[in-house]
């Protein structure tokens, strides 16, 4: 029989989490290392990328890829989409799009176990927009 694998909550993933989640501007992995970094001065990158891997197996933060782009990581576990600007990359929250899907667990998940899904929009955010106009104008 397999033992499970004990981890502590560290100081370091404690801060991690505490930071990551007073943030809505879904930062990368380098910008959660900055913010940490004043109150943890010696972590390193390293140990940064490890605990929010670790945070999201244990599903206490979500982490947002899309393909090309650096992966993202959003500490608000409420459930919302996501839009990202095809200009900048930067992503916002969508809280009032109630989209309600069927629940494909118990009907063609073809043998996965499914853990959840993903849905994101994307557009033009309102820098970009305004810097877009403002270079017509011209």
């Amino acid at each position: 029989m397999a033992l499970a694998k004990i981890q502590r909550n560290t100081q370091q993933r404690q801060v991690i989490l505490e930071e990551l989640r007073k943030l809505r501007s879904h930062p990368t992995a380098a910008e959660i290392y900055a913010v940490v970094r004043k109150r943890l001065p010696k972590i390193s990158l390293g140990t940064v990328y490890r605990n929010l891997e670790l945070l999201v197996r244990n599903r206490e933060i979500n982490k947002l890829e899309s393909g090309g782009n650096e992966a993202r990581f959003d500490g608000d576990m409420m459930r919302h989409n996501h839009i990202r600007c095809v200009e900048c990359g930067r992503i916002g929250d969508i809280f009032d799009n109630p989209t309600d899907f069927p629940d494909i667990a118990y009907t063609h998940s073809n043998g996965y176990e499914v853990l959840g899904f993903r849905m994101e929009y994307y557009g033009i955010c309102p820098d970009c927009k305004n810097e877009n106009d403002s270079k017509e104008d011209n």
